[in-house]
């Protein structure tokens, strides 16, 4: 059998201002806050995950908040820009919600017969707001991941490695951006890839993504995609359990940070959907140094619970 992904799990992006990137992502983007927890790898980090209500494969953007971080700077094997999906007709009003946050957007474009504004976030993060054909509630909300947009030098073999490994499909060509996109019509379906000629090279650091993720349905097919890739001849890591899901990741050769990840256990496994994101949660490997974490990690207002109206216009 095949493999192919249905799409994209998440999008983990670095930040500088914990309390700052909070904000903008619940109260100007209007995302749940439905994880707060740490860096598993340097666990005096936080890591926030920004989703849907109930926290659904495709919808995730996420953060690692590095307090005394520079801004990066885009360039060649990267991931420049993530497009967040909004229904069809809703553009106009994002923008007026937009600026009436403050935040500069452009002038409605469009790409591949979609219609779009670009915006930053507070660090510097390229972002795009996308009218697609999803229906969330509230109606005007943002629906999930729409697409990311991979810079890299060289195209084909990053496109073999979508194609080949993660059973995308090229369905659409406009100005020199190639789209790919995944059989399923969840959030999360396309990924378009930039040739940018030339050896700019990209430095990390606030505003830039680190890795995206894709979906894997169970950890059965987790560890055949993990054989699939290392057979390809791919540097892949062993499975790592993430808590709220299981993954691997590998450097595709653009020099983009690819993971796959399962889609269960979800973020339930130690918050009830009601209370999602409230409370600092820690794996158990950390749990020991939760007094020590906690004077280390800068205070920080969480959303008590999720507000109802905050998507509403």
């Amino acid at each position: 059998m095949t493999l192919a992904s249905p799409g994209l799990h998440h999008v983990t992006c670095i930040a500088i201002d914990p309390q700052a990137n909070i904000d903008f992502y619940t109260k100007v983007l209007g995302l749940r806050l439905v994880k707060t927890t740490v860096n598993f790898d340097a666990p005096d980090v936080y890591h926030f995950y920004y989703g849907d209500h109930d926290g659904h494969p495709g919808t995730i953007l996420t953060f690692f908040p590095f307090v005394y971080a520079g801004r990066g700077r885009p360039g060649n094997g990267v991931t420049e820009t993530v497009a967040l999906a909004v229904p069809r007709h809703a553009l106009d009003d994002w923008m007026v919600r937009l600026s009436d946050h403050g935040v500069d957007t452009s002038a409605p474009y469009e790409r591949m017969g979609e219609r779009i504004v670009s915006l930053t976030d507070p660090d510097g993060l390229h972002l795009e707001v996308v009218e697609a054909d999803f229906e969330p509630s509230p109606k005007e909300a943002i629906a999930g991941l729409h697409a990311v947009a991979l810079r890299v030098e060289d195209p084909d073999p990053t496109i073999k490695v979508l194609t080949d490994v993660l059973g995308y499909r090229q369905t659409n060509e406009d100005a020199g951006v190639r789209r790919y996109s995944s059989a399923s019509a969840a959030p999360g379906r396309h990924v378009d890839v930039l040739c940018s000629a030339g050896p700019k090279h990209a430095r990390p650091g606030g505003g830039t993504v680190h890795h995206v993720a894709f979906r894997a349905k169970d950890d059965t097919q987790l560890a055949e995609w993990r054989e699939l890739i290392a057979g390809q001849g791919f540097e892949v890591t062993p499975m790592k359990d993430r808590k709220y899901f299981h993954s691997i990741y590998f450097r595709e050769p653009g020099g983009v940070l690819f993971e796959v990840a399962t889609d269960p256990p979800g973020f339930t496994v130690d918050e009830a959907p009601n209370a999602l994101g409230t409370s600092l949660k820690l794996p158990a490997q950390f749990e020991s140094r939760r007094a020590d974490l906690e004077r280390r990690l800068p205070p920080v207002k969480l959303p008590h619970t999720h507000q109802a109206d905050i998507n509403r216009f």
